[in-house]
């Protein structure tokens, strides 16, 4: 018996120190997997972060060119882990005017384009987050933000969509043949000149403003016309604003123009 007490004894201490061991082997590779994680996720987080800021950045670049033929600028997207995407056949715009009576139709229909750039993989992005603009697909302001910088979903990962809406201005010009007379116009920023880019890494790119070109459209009416509302269909989101018209018992005058900037991105070779 007391050999046996020995022998127990003797083996009790290889047998502490081995599940000691275990212990300190499972409270390491937990401790790492979690520190690897928090390193992983706040390395996500940092280039989230600049992936925003190039994005903000770039859309200011563009603004400071907008309806001057002829102006550019050049912009350097780092490296954050994603890829920019410049998508001119992305982002279909279509507008529709009506006046509830006979003035009623399509006056708009085609891409716009966007740029998009793939944020790397985090739990802690705020999908629908704007970082710029807000959800109207239209607004009825001259002096409102036309842009719209958006957190949205793709196809397979999340990504930071830098998209244009249009927007409208009018203001009563007079009297023509006894009827009042409105001038409608809707500003609209197109970027599907763009050369098509899907890259990743340190990318330079270049923002031209090609032209900016007025169509005009006219609409004389014999009755009292009291709004015209401009639909506007953007990535099948609509929106409308309701345009007030002045006019007289003869009826009114609309004039109507649709001005478009035409903006080309490409690679900055130089």
């Amino acid at each position: 018996m007391a050999r046996l007490r020995r022998s127990t004894k003797a083996l009790a201490i290889p047998m502490t120190f081995l599940i000691l061991l275990v212990s300190m082997i499972i409270m390491t590779s937990v401790t790492y997997y979690f520190s690897v994680e928090k390193i992983s996720s706040g390395t996500s987080a940092l280039k989230i972060t600049a992936a925003k800021q190039d994005m903000l950045s770039f859309s200011e670049s563009i603004q400071q060119i907008l309806w001057q033929p002829g102006a550019s600028c050049t912009f350097e997207f780092s490296d954050s882990g994603g890829k920019l995407n410049v998508q001119p056949l992305n982002n279909s715009l279509v507008l529709q005017i009506s006046d509830g009576h006979t003035i009623s139709g399509t006056i708009f229909n085609q891409t716009v384009g966007q740029v998009a750039y793939g944020l790397p993989y985090s739990q802690s992005i705020d999908l629908g987050d704007y970082l710029k603009g807000d959800s109207r697909t239209i607004t009825n302001q001259s002096g409102s933000i036309v842009t719209q910088l958006k957190i949205d979903n793709s196809e397979y990962n999340a990504e930071i969509q830098l998209r244009y809406r249009p927007t409208v201005s009018y203001i009563t010009t007079g009297i023509e043949n006894d009827k009042d007379v409105t001038n409608v116009r809707i500003y609209i920023v197109n970027l599907n000149s763009s050369k098509e880019i899907s890259l990743y890494g340190k990318l330079p790119v270049k923002a031209t403003c090609i032209d900016a070109q007025i169509t005009t459209l006219s609409y004389s009416t014999d009755y009292e016309v009291e709004t015209l509302t401009i639909t506007s269909i953007l990535n099948d989101k609509t929106g409308q604003v309701d345009v007030p018209i002045s006019r007289t018992m003869q009826g009114a005058i609309i004039n109507l123009e649709i001005a478009e900037c035409n903006i080309q991105i490409e690679r900055c070779l130089v």
